[in-house]
């Protein structure tokens, strides 16, 4: 039987940082971020990064809070960002897929915590990434109050990185958005995107390869790479005034399933969607998407948000004042459709 040797006295010690994870670079990126924390501090706040949790105390406006939560990644437009050196923008995309969400059932966003994981920290480029999050969370009101950097020696290659979000809100339980009270005749609004927000870009990648040096060098008036990573659009401040001002009756954030797929998720039994398509421009991008890739509408509208990132169902007595007052908060918006009786069979939402 053969037994393990003993190290030798001299042999060199093997340190945590020899095995590749760096402590020193993480206390380094926890000093750059407490700053960029510090900007999002709200009410409700009783401490944040730094501890082994962080604590948050609902606002006491709330009579019955209920607390709605969200998660969701940034998805494959993060190798776009490698190849690119476009790191700046992506946290914004990591926030806004949550908190977005969230907004759809009536929900305040409160607080929101991060995943940064990689093979080897680069506290710069860390840095850049966390910083476009500290935006996220200030442009909606949201707290940056806890995370998680995580350094995975052989987990990813050099360079990539992976990110995850969690976010948390709270809505009165009597203002819960459900769509139950939606009908036939209710006016169907959207809020246009700023391009393809962080969905579908396995697709874009594709399209990418196949046009090659045929891509076009500007889109909608943009660099083809500004368009491409232009990040998801946040529309918690504007939705939320117009929720405090105007009966709206649900809301959709139109993400990975596009029109076709995230519309049904908002509406009762017994009920489907007409969209016309001449309610909304088309845009440069995604003209260039479905020619390069060479796809069906319908393929077009259940993959990509094509051009509207959230819908909001409201009563037609109530639409043009409900649409005015999310053009004052500076959303782009459309009428796009009506809801409509269905039977039960075809599809839940047409375009036509």
């Amino acid at each position: 039987m053969t037994q393990a040797r003993p190290a030798s006295a001299e042999a060199t010690p093997l340190t945590y940082k020899d095995a590749g994870v760096d402590i020193d670079a993480g206390d380094a990126l926890v000093e750059r971020i407490k700053p960029m924390a510090r900007r999002t501090l709200r009410e409700g706040v009783l401490a944040g990064i730094g501890g082994f949790g962080a604590l948050f105390e609902v606002p006491k406006r709330y009579a019955e809070p209920v607390l709605v939560s969200g998660t969701d990644g940034v998805g494959t437009k993060l190798k776009l960002a490698f190849e690119w050196g476009m790191h700046d923008t992506v946290g914004i995309d990591l926030v806004a897929m949550s908190v977005n969400d969230v907004l759809v059932q009536g929900a305040e966003p409160l607080f929101f915590l991060d995943y940064f994981a990689c093979g080897k920290l680069d506290v710069d480029t860390a840095a850049r990434v966390v910083g476009g999050i500290a935006k996220g969370c200030e442009d909606s009101g949201c707290a940056l109050i806890g995370g998680e950097t995580a350094e995975m020696p052989g987990m990813y290659p050099d360079g990539e990185y992976d990110l995850a979000g969690f976010c948390v809100g709270v809505v009165e339980k009597s203002k819960i958005l459900t769509g139950r009270d939606v009908q036939p005749g209710d006016v169907v609004l959207g809020l246009a995107s700023s391009g393809v927000h962080s969905n579908g870009f396995s697709l874009v990648r594709r399209c990418l390869e196949r046009a090659g040096d045929a891509a076009p060098a500007t889109l909608d008036g943009q660099p083809l790479r500004q368009a491409l990573m232009t990040p998801t659009r946040l529309y918690v401040k504007s939705v939320l005034a117009a929720l405090a001002a105007h009966p709206i009756k649900a809301l959709a954030h139109i993400t990975g399933g596009g029109l076709l797929e995230n519309i049904p998720r908002a509406l009762p039994p017994g009920t489907g969607v007409a969209l016309q398509r001449s309610g909304w421009p088309r845009t440069e991008l995604f003209d260039w998407l479905q020619r390069t890739a060479g796809i069906s509408d319908v393929e077009m509208n259940r993959t990509f948000n094509n051009g509207i990132g959230m819908v909001v169902v409201i009563d037609p007595a109530h639409a043009q004042a409900c649409a005015a007052s999310l053009r004052a908060s500076g959303e782009q918006v459309h009428r796009i459709g009506q809801v409509v009786a269905h039977a039960g069979s075809g599809p839940l939402v047409t375009v036509a």
